[in-house]
């Protein structure tokens, strides 16, 4: 393949890939394939794929904030209790196999979309975590390792997460995500930068599409609601669970 075409490919498998990204999870399961059958080992994939996932967020803060949703003050917050994890994480991902963790996380993330479908019981919406529930700290640490050692899916932990702690709307849970996973994948992406388990030459067209689509995805988000984001929800997890259960 040239590298023209191989630059068009990564620039729309990114696009499509930020769009469930941003409004659910699991695109990666899309970008790490991709990088991979264009000739990259599975740790440096890893590792160029986060240059995508930083470019993505950029872009869909930014989108979120030109559409007047934005809480940075919490946003911060919470990513700040991410990046112990996010760290350990990231030096766990260049020594260890995670074949096993992936066939379970196959499993778990169809029970994870289900019960977030499932009616909410009565709360009162948007509570600070501080009056809410200890849980969600504790929570971001371990979002934090999965997301610096694996990244794929870790949008589904964080909706689970802040729809169960938090107990928030999902256009408002999408908002806070893209800035914490921005946040936990800087130290990520220096240790795999630290270990030349990147790529620069396909992960900045990969770049170019996942900020594309993260873009228009958090416009999206906002303009459709929750009704919309539950659609590419229940996409996203079916695809991902099937991917990691090697259907396909």
């Amino acid at each position: 393949m040239t590298d023209i075409l191989s630059a068009l490919l990564l620039f729309v498998i990114g696009a499509v890939a930020a769009v469930m990204n941003v409004m659910a999870g699991g695109g990666s399961v899309l970008t790490l394939p991709a990088l991979i059958f264009l000739g990259l080992d599975s740790s440096v994939a890893n590792g160029t794929n986060r240059v995508a996932i930083i470019t993505q967020n950029v872009s869909a803060i930014y989108s979120f904030k030109r559409e007047n949703h934005f809480a940075f003050k919490l946003s911060l917050k919470l990513s700040l209790w991410t990046l112990p994890g996010a760290i350990a994480g990231a030096f766990t991902a260049v020594k260890i196999s995670d074949e096993l963790f992936q066939t379970i996380l196959g499993i778990i993330m169809i029970g994870i979309v289900i019960s977030m479908l499932l009616p909410s019981p009565k709360h009162t919406p948007g509570v600070e975590p501080e009056k809410n529930s200890w849980m969600v700290y504790v929570s971001m640490l371990f979002i934090g390792f999965y997301g610096g050692f694996l990244q794929v899916g870790v949008g589904f932990l964080i909706m689970a997460a802040f729809h169960y702690l938090m107990h928030l709307n999902l256009v408002r849970i999408n908002m806070h995500k893209v800035f914490i996973v921005f946040v936990f994948t800087v130290p990520a992406l220096i240790i795999f930068i630290l270990t030349n388990n990147v790529d620069w030459k396909l992960g900045i067209s990969l770049a170019a599409g996942n900020a594309t689509g993260g873009w228009w995805a958090a416009k999206l988000s906002v303009k459709k609601g929750e009704r919309m984001i539950k659609v590419v929800l229940i996409a996203a997890v079916l695809i991902m669970s099937l991917k990691l259960l090697n259907v396909f």
